[in-house]
């Protein structure tokens, strides 16, 4: 609520992972009574569930479309967490035989495993973009985009990180929306890949350590690039809060993630107000292609017959990122001693207010609504 967000995806890779339709739907129950914005949650892939995956989202000639169910989350490289499916066979088998929407982590976990060993001395942050590199991920990505094409299976690449990839995802990717031959392949990217670079995880170290990592002042420029021409369709979070004290772990000991949702938005608007991109684009970026990436009914739009779905931001204020005012549990944000404009004021879901930042809250503002008092089960088209 304090960054503007109105509704919400959840990944699996919880303990234990939600790779059966019982956990969503506990997931589901748990969030309609405890959160007050919108919900939807993946379920998670693995070797052996194709028939839990099936029972989710369908298969491709019986499309199933469960309320607060978005999608199929492979884990093809190894991060944070126990789901992984990086055989080749067993892939084949998860694009073959769902319907749904299919999430791919690409990062080729051969290749992490191969040369792991290489590494294994290194306890400088640096370490880790030069294991987990650029052809990792694209060796991950160009797989999870061939198995597409050859099931005709929709497509999303999670947390683009590197500008090889971006480049070579270039005229292979649009909006469902949009008129085109072959599969719908959609690509998303953080605000933190749009931001940081290694000369500020050389400054923060393992706070800023996260799966596919922050790479170079050169990916971050194609990012950007490939984000205003369309190649890239939308944002993302990849919220994933862990807390200082298992960070200050070191590397390689430290887990990946980071805490993402609450300056997401102010981030984004300060790149707008210093002319990276428009306040439109991060609209059309953060709302208006995410629903269509998801074919969620009702978001992303402001129009008569939409759901009242709204965020009131300040692009005249600017506001220093403090720990102190974190909402997320862990107490702590990677934006630490950055000033930002855009911060959000007002929050509404369904037409009601649930948050407010202004001169009687303080810069941390405040929570309205009770929980579970608004938000619902995100309700999204069925895909075949």
């Amino acid at each position: 609520m304090s960054g503007g967000v109105t509704a919400f995806l959840d990944m699996p890779n919880n303990a234990p992972a939600a790779t059966t339709v019982d956990a969503i739907e506990a997931k589901i129950a748990s969030a309609g009574a405890t959160a007050v914005a919108h919900h939807g949650f993946f379920i998670g892939a693995t070797p052996d569930n194709l028939s839990d995956l099936q029972e989710a989202v369908g298969t491709p000639d019986a499309p199933v479309a469960r309320p607060g169910v978005c999608g199929i989350k492979i884990f093809m490289g190894s991060s944070t967490g126990s789901l992984l499916v990086s055989e080749e066979g067993a892939l084949d088998r998860i694009f073959e035989g769902t319907a749904g929407l299919i999430a791919v982590h690409a990062e080729d976990e051969d290749r992490l495993i191969e040369r792991k060993e290489a590494f294994a001395d290194r306890t400088d942050m640096a370490a880790h973009a030069e294991w987990r590199d650029d052809v990792t991920a694209l060796l991950a990505t160009q797989l999870a985009v061939n198995l597409a094409t050859t099931h005709g299976h929709r497509l999303h690449v999670l947390h683009l990180t590197s500008g090889l990839e971006a480049d070579w995802l270039a005229g292979r990717t649009r909006l469902p929306s949009e008129d085109g031959e072959g599969p719908c392949i959609t690509v998303e990217t953080l605000p933190q890949h749009l931001t940081f670079d290694e000369n500020d995880v050389k400054e923060q170290g393992t706070r800023l350590k996260m799966n596919p990592p922050i790479r170079y002042a050169a990916d971050r420029a194609t990012l950007w690039n490939r984000l205003r021409d369309g190649t890239i369709n939308c944002m993302a979070t990849d919220h994933a809060p862990h807390t200082l004290e298992a960070k200050a772990l070191g590397f390689p000991a430290a887990p990946s993630g980071m805490p993402g949702v609450e300056t997401s938005l102010p981030v984004m608007l300060t790149h707008a107000a210093r002319g990276a991109c428009t306040v439109e684009d991060v609209v059309r970026w953060m709302s208006t292609n995410v629903a269509d990436c998801y074919a969620m009914v009702g978001k992303g739009r402001l129009e008569v017959g939409a759901d009242a779905d709204l965020v009131l931001v300040d692009m005249v204020t600017q506001l220093t990122v403090d720990d102190a005012n974190a909402w997320s549990r862990v107490g702590w944000n990677p934006f630490h001693g950055r000033s930002l404009v855009g911060w959000p004021v007002w929050t509404l879901v369904d037409g009601v207010p649930v948050f407010e930042r202004s001169a009687r809250t303080g810069p941390k503002g405040e929570v309205l609504v009770a929980p579970g008092s608004t938000g619902r089960p995100l309700i999204m088209m069925p895909w075949a």
